[in-house]
């Protein structure tokens, strides 16, 4: 049964914008049932382990957001290349596995519009920029911003819109 929210970002500079939507949920803000909680995966993990636990978690998924910034549609981290496991000399992979050249990020993508499921695309920024956000989802779905820009001149999250975005 697909009941999940499956939340996808670069977290290698992403994480507190991830982290703030977690505190909403918390805080009752939004309501979900995190993906991510189905199963967990190493960082250690070779890409193909952690590609087969990203296929599930989308599989229960009725929902995916998608946080970009800066670096989301330049991550190459998950990419087979990258492992151990792959002769660059034969393109293959030693342990037998298809060899995948995308990123986590493209991966998560390319298949949340494969499931069709609904795709929230959140920016980490005052504004949209639809060139940050990986092809497969640059125009699907809900695109917002998460940061409003205050009276006093400051940034500040849009709670409001970002759980606009996101729903129930």
């Amino acid at each position: 049964m697909r009941d999940c929210t499956y939340i996808a970002a670069d977290f290698d500079h992403d994480k507190e914008a991830v982290n703030v939507i977690y505190q909403m949920k918390s805080k009752g803000y939004i309501v979900l049932k995190d993906a991510h909680q189905l199963q967990q995966s190493n960082d250690s993990s070779l890409a193909c382990s952690i590609k087969k636990s990203l296929k599930m978690r989308m599989d229960a998924s009725c929902k995916f957001v998608l946080v970009v910034g800066n670096h989301t549609d330049t991550v190459s981290k998950g990419g087979c290349q990258l492992c151990s496991s792959y002769n660059s000399y034969t393109s293959s992979c030693a342990r037998g596995y298809s060899v995948d050249y995308r990123s986590f990020i493209k991966y998560e993508c390319d298949m949340a519009v494969k499931a069709g499921i609904k795709i929230v695309v959140l920016y980490n920024s005052f504004k949209v920029d639809r060139t940050l956000c990986p092809e497969a989802v640059r125009y699907i779905g809900t695109h917002c911003k998460m940061w409003y820009l205050g009276a006093d001149g400051k940034y500040y999250w849009d709670y409001n819109r970002i759980a606009q975005a996101i729903g129930g």
